[in-house]
């Protein structure tokens, strides 16, 4: 009877695992593939970042703007009531804080390029076509998702000349031998020798044919990530001047070039996996004054006219729209200069305040023992004044105009932000954000982590 049992328990046992093991077997299997499933839904994802430089926040209040594609997605996916930029207020860095998470005093984009100083006394100058290995010292959205490897394009984007983590790109200066190029001049859509002149185009020209570089990348190459960036709106507003008629009309031929994409993005190819994104690097202000800082300079003996003609001397300042940034060269004599300058500027017309070095974490802004880009001196303009680099013979002139650059707490100075598609909570008001919470966000919508950003992800994003 015993022996009977002990058979029975062992048929018992025999048989419990004839029926676990497959499943315990599986485990490995099931593991492998949940982590080659999320591999290759992170490679199936979509998302397009479209930059319309210089569009307003208070823009999108206004009901007379005929911009339907842009109220549609706002109304059915997630809109932010504005979206704080960083300082300095200008294109470049607020394009390197929107791709990397992080300020100026991280990134170190402070201008719309490089800024060089000179050998000996000459003027510093901005250099735009430098490496973005060389200019950009934070890691990048696009180089996340390139190390993922998920497939990364540009089209028109800033501080990203020779970027290696870029797979597909239409820059800013198209070359007529670029893959992308040729594949546009075979189709007729631009002559070789239109894109060797493409510089000397008309704004809203280059935009259009930057918006068909960014429909021929989605429909060849699927990428996963394509940052567009338009900027005829930012020359319109500088010319004329925010909200004026050529400002409005401006934005509504905007909308349409928007349109374009996003009729791609509806396609059965892309719709269900694919998000898009709409940003701006800042607002605009009217001014009616410029400001000629380095004349002043020039009255007080720091800059004079030397054999050549030129102004030389031991300090200078660098005008950034709302903002001036002043440059000492000479550093057996920058505590001196700084101190002059200081109190030159104190009571100077148009200018609202001075910021030193010991502001500048509060402004977000790098140092110049961080930096070689960062200045001694930060002049804030009133709203009314733009600093010029224009020659001139006296300190203040009247011209009307827009301009950017102001301190980014100005309230004119507040960028847009609007998400719809996948991963986008719907019917969605956000309040007021940062561009710093861009990168995280569309990292969290491909199914990454962006380590190195130093705000989070949008909330109820790419879930």
């Amino acid at each position: 009877m015993n022996r009977f049992l002990e058979h029975e328990r062992r048929i018992c046992v025999i048989a419990a695992i004839a029926l676990v093991l497959p499943f315990f077997l599986r485990f490995p299997l099931i593991h492998a593939q949940n982590k080659g499933t999320a591999s290759s839904d992170r490679k199936d994802r979509v998302v397009v970042v479209i930059s319309l430089d210089g569009f307003p926040a208070y823009a999108l209040k206004d009901p007379r703007l005929p911009i339907p594609t842009l109220r549609k997605l706002a109304s059915e996916g997630a809109v932010a009531e504005s979206m704080q930029p960083v300082n300095p207020t200008v294109t470049w860095p607020n394009h390197t804080a929107i791709a990397t998470g992080v300020d100026a005093s991280q990134h170190r984009v402070v201008f719309n390029g490089l800024l060089e100083r000179p050998e000996k006394d000459g003027a510093p100058k901005i250099e735009p076509w430098r490496d973005k290995d060389v200019m950009v010292h934070s890691p990048t959205i696009y180089d996340v998702a390139h190390e993922a490897g998920l497939t990364t394009a540009q089209v028109d984007w800033v501080a990203i000349y020779n970027a290696k983590t870029i797979d597909w790109k239409f820059p800013e200066l198209p070359e007529p031998d670029g893959e992308i190029e040729k594949k546009l001049i075979a189709d007729g859509t631009v002559t070789a020798e239109q894109l060797r002149t493409f510089e000397s185009s008309s704004q809203a020209w280059q935009d259009e044919i930057w918006t068909d570089a960014a429909v021929r990348i989605l429909e060849d190459h699927h990428p996963n990530l394509l940052l567009f960036h338009l900027l005829t709106l930012d020359d319109i507003s500088h010319e004329y001047g925010p909200m004026s008629n050529a400002s409005m009309t401006a934005m509504a031929w905007l909308d349409s070039q928007v349109k374009r994409v996003v009729d791609v993005l509806e396609r059965p190819g892309f719709a269900g996996r694919s998000t898009v994104i709409i940003v701006s690097d800042h607002g605009f202000r009217a001014y009616r004054h410029r400001i000629h800082a380095n004349v002043l300079l020039q009255e007080k003996g720091i800059l004079s006219v030397a054999s050549d003609g030129k102004l030389h001397g031991d300090a200078w300042v660098v005008p950034e729209g709302g903002i001036g940034m002043v440059y000492v060269n000479n550093s057996a004599r920058k505590a001196e200069l700084v101190s002059k300058i200081r109190s030159i500027y104190s009571k100077a017309e148009g200018i609202e305040k001075i910021y030193g070095v010991e502001d500048f974490s509060t402004l977000g802004l790098p140092t110049p023992a961080e930096s070689d880009q960062a200045p001694d001196l930060v002049l804030a303009g009133k709203p009314d004044y733009a600093f010029s680099g224009d020659v001139a013979k006296t300190y203040i002139t009247d011209a009307d105009g827009g301009t950017h650059g102001y301190l980014n707490f100005d309230p004119k100075m507040q960028a847009i932000f609007m998400a719809c598609g996948a991963g986008v909570p719907k019917h969605s008001q956000l309040g007021v954000i940062t561009n710093r919470e861009v990168a995280p966000t569309i990292a969290k919508l491909l199914g990454l982590e962006m380590k190195s950003a130093k705000s989070p992800a949008l909330p109820n994003f790419g879930n």
